[in-house]
């Protein structure tokens, strides 16, 4: 124990998930790094004990009426922790966002912004709500402030050719003939229902298809009594296209339905009265579409006396998200079309510039989609958080950012049950000298590959233009394993998506939002084994199968299968925390008592990949278990909810499906998010048997180690955004220690070295 008691976090007895009763310090106003290998322990104690029993006690101190308003954090498995400060989470979850939320509006950069312009802007054209793209005095008129119209073709929708008591007459569901909204038309007592659609006059058509909310007059005796009718156009836009509904039945409505930018406010989505105030020549739309490194420039240009306050406050803001490595960003960029790890940095961006000391900001991985050199950035921003007087907790893989800890906890030995113990606990040197799997790791030098593949044949790109590239021809090497580096917005995936467009052949693109994810989603339910598992307990114990599902008559009452309680915050996001009733495991109480080889259904999903494959071997889906394995994600639970995942991993569980394909184009967004140095290592080796069985890699990616072991690198830059979009070098790993445009080689050199 150290000796200066309240410098240090203490931890004491923690057994959350796996960790097996550790006791651990903590310095306090220092940056700590938990590493070790996936599944080791380092959530479980960063952010499952640390984080929330500091956010369980501090809504304990407020009023019990104020506490029922209050998301209900569990008491985390742990003896007692001392000397607790306030904690905020900083992980790589989206802010809660939709269609009308942008990186300016999150930050609150853009409210500033209409201020600015409603002072100084000319002409004058009201105050601060009359620039706000969320106002009916700011918005466009056509697009309603989305920046994108919605088009609905209404003959892929209903058969004219058909009556409405034909099957199939409205192609959607719950409008099927019989469904309730069905009822909605049929029931109405305005249509022939043995009349085609085609048939119908002009008025009745418009009546079905166009009519606005009404009240009928003398509605059918079947017709509900406080219904209004519709017509289907509006009701689909209403009900269905704009709601969760839509998101559930995408596949249908992408048939029918096509977005594009609206042509009123070209995706500004604000009105032409807005567009007409000024500030030396550009209004709020051509501001926000600037990079945020331009937009700080001409911040600073403005010499309007008026200005001068709201000037500081601006440029401190945008210069935190630029310091950060988010310059390439407009304030116009929608929230939902950011990374993992471009929101949470976004979020750190936030709290650079805080009046708040003495707080633990908690980080989850914030080097995901990083380069060398924006990653240099990050470490400055970190140290900065640090030195106002602020204790952070990184969980992390990166050696960049594993160097720039003053302490180091390291978790392992393994992952799952063969994990949760603190493995070392010390300095990054001390690290090094340890002997553990991370220690060794870092300390291994990687070298270049000096017998890359030949290419068997080549794809010529030519005068590439998707988003930022700016006209960029290449030729792209095929039956090989291929890179694509550069800084956080390059061009890296711009130039993969064009390639996939054109591209003929097999192609199986693998991205970061690869997989929909619901709480309702595992690796079981994604890979198919739940219901063979499901027909083993049935057949077992002689009783139906959906008695062993969680989706069906084996759901817990309390949380209906989730597992979860998801309470609403409103505007803030949800919360989340473990069922009290079935302890998270989704499952009735009752169904607990039917065994199969001595295991509840409870406790077999329960189990991590890797015991599975034990349990199961020598059944058909042996196999999908066995590739899980080969992807690195054995320490995976087959219940675990795949919202709780990394872009990373959720790559990895895709991978999985497709091991036995020969002959495909692979396209893979930065498979070693999340990854051990150890992980990436055996990763490296599947990869390499992909390609020897035939299959065609290009993996975008950051991590040097794969860089040096691929076959060829294509490195795109030398910055992100419009600083972007040009090939710097494109050759094999060696020929990149000899490039003199390529911004990754000092970086590759510098590996090279002796630890």
């Amino acid at each position: 124990m150290p000796s200066d008691t309240q410098q240090w976090i203490r931890i004491i007895n923690a057994n959350e998930n796996n960790l097996k009763n550790i006791t651990a310090d903590i310095p306090k106003k220092k940056i700590t790094v938990f590493t070790g290998v996936s599944g080791s322990g380092k959530s479980s104690l960063c952010h499952d004990t640390i984080a929330a029993e500091s956010r369980r006690e501090l809504n304990e101190t407020f009023p019990s009426f104020v506490q029922q308003y209050l998301p209900k954090y569990g008491r985390p498995r742990v003896g007692r922790i001392e000397n607790l400060p306030v904690t905020i989470v900083l992980d790589q979850k989206k802010p809660a966002s939709n269609s009308r939320s942008t990186v300016g509006t999150y930050t609150d950069i853009y409210a500033m912004l209409r201020l600015l312009y409603s002072r100084v802007g000319r002409p004058f054209i009201g105050y601060s709500d009359a620039f706000s793209f969320n106002h009916p005095s700011g918005m466009c008129p056509r697009c309603e402030g989305i920046g994108e119209v919605t088009d609905l073709d209404v003959h892929k929708l209903v058969d004219f050719d058909k009556s409405l008591n034909d099957e199939g007459v409205i192609n959607f569901p719950a409008f099927t003939t019989g469904a309730w909204r069905w009822k909605r038309y049929a029931y109405s007592g305005l249509f022939d229902l043995d009349k085609k659609i085609r048939d119908y006059s002009p008025e009745e058509l418009d009546l079905f298809l166009y009519s606005p909310q009404i009240k009928l007059d003398n509605p059918p005796d079947n017709w509900p009594k406080s219904a209004k009718f519709e017509g289907i156009v509006p009701r689909m836009y209403r009900s269905v296209i704009t709601q969760k509904e839509g998101k559930r039945h995408q596949k249908i409505l992408d048939e029918m339905v096509s977005t594009y930018q609206c042509p009123e406010c070209r995706g500004s989505r604000v009105n032409e009265k807005v567009r007409s105030c000024k500030i030396n020549g550009l209004s709020i739309a051509d501001f926000a579409e600037l990079p945020i490194t331009e937009a700080a420039e001409f911040v600073r240009s403005i010499e309007d006396p008026v200005a001068r306050d709201l000037k500081k406050e601006l440029t401190l803001r945008l210069s935190a998200l630029d310091e950060i490595g988010l310059g390439y960003l407009t304030l116009a960029r929608g929230v939902n079309t950011l990374s993992g790890g471009e929101a949470q940095r976004t979020k750190i961006a936030k709290y650079i510039n805080s009046a708040l000391a003495d707080i633990v900001y908690v980080f989850d991985e914030p080097s995901a989609g990083l380069h060398y050199a924006d990653i240099e950035r990050l470490k400055r921003s970190l140290l900065k958080l640090r030195d106002h007087g602020n204790t952070i907790l990184i969980v992390e893989h990166h050696p960049e950012v594993i160097r720039l800890a003053d302490h180091i906890i390291d978790m392992g030995p393994l992952a799952g049950s063969g994990g949760g113990e603190v493995m070392y606990a010390g300095s990054y040197e001390g690290l090094l000298e340890s002997g553990t799997l991370t220690g060794k790791s870092l300390s291994k030098i990687v070298p270049v590959n000096k017998n890359p593949r030949q290419a068997k044949e080549r794809y010529r790109l030519r005068h590439a233009t998707f988003h930022n590239l700016q006209d960029v021809s290449v030729d792209l090497p095929l039956g090989v394993l291929t890179v694509v580096a550069g800084a956080a917005g390059s061009g890296k995936s711009s130039l993969m998506e064009q390639f996939r467009q054109e591209w003929n052949g097999p192609v199986i693109s693998i991205g970061q939002k690869s997989i929909g994810t619901t709480s309702r989603s595992t690796p079981a339910t994604y890979l198919d084994l739940s219901d063979e598992i499901r027909a083993l307990f049935a057949k077992a114990n002689n009783v139906g199968a959906a008695l062993f599902s969680f989706n069906s008559k084996g759901a817990c009452p309390a949380c209906n299968g989730k597992g979860v309680i998801v309470t609403g915050m409103h505007f803030m996001d949800p919360i989340e925390t473990v069922c009290e009733v079935c302890d998270g495991t989704r499952y009735a109480s009752d169904v607990l008592q039917y065994k199969l080889g001595g295991r509840s259904i409870a406790e077999v999903m329960g189990m991590s990949v890797d015991e599975a494959a034990a349990f199961f071997a020598g059944q058909p889906f042996s196999g999908r278990l066995d590739a899980m394995q080969r992807v690195g994600l054995g320490y995976l639970r087959l219940n675990q909810s795949m919202t709780t995942l990394s872009g990373g991993e959720l790559q990895r569980v895709k991978l999985a499906s497709h091991l036995n394909e020969k002959g495909t184009l692979f396209i893979m967004d930065e498979p070693t998010e999340g990854l051990h140095p150890d992980d990436i290592r055996k990763l490296m080796v599947l990869f390499d048997q992909l390609v020897d069985e035939g299959n065609s890699l290009f993996l975008i990616e950051h991590r040097l180690d794969v860089i040096k072991q691929a076959d060829w690198v294509i490195e795109l830059g030398p910055g992100g955004g419009t600083a972007g979009g040009r090939v710097l070098f494109e050759g094999t790993p060696g020929d990149m220690l000899e490039s003199r445009e390529s911004i990754t080689r000092p970086y590759v050199e510098k590996s090279m070295e002796v630890r």
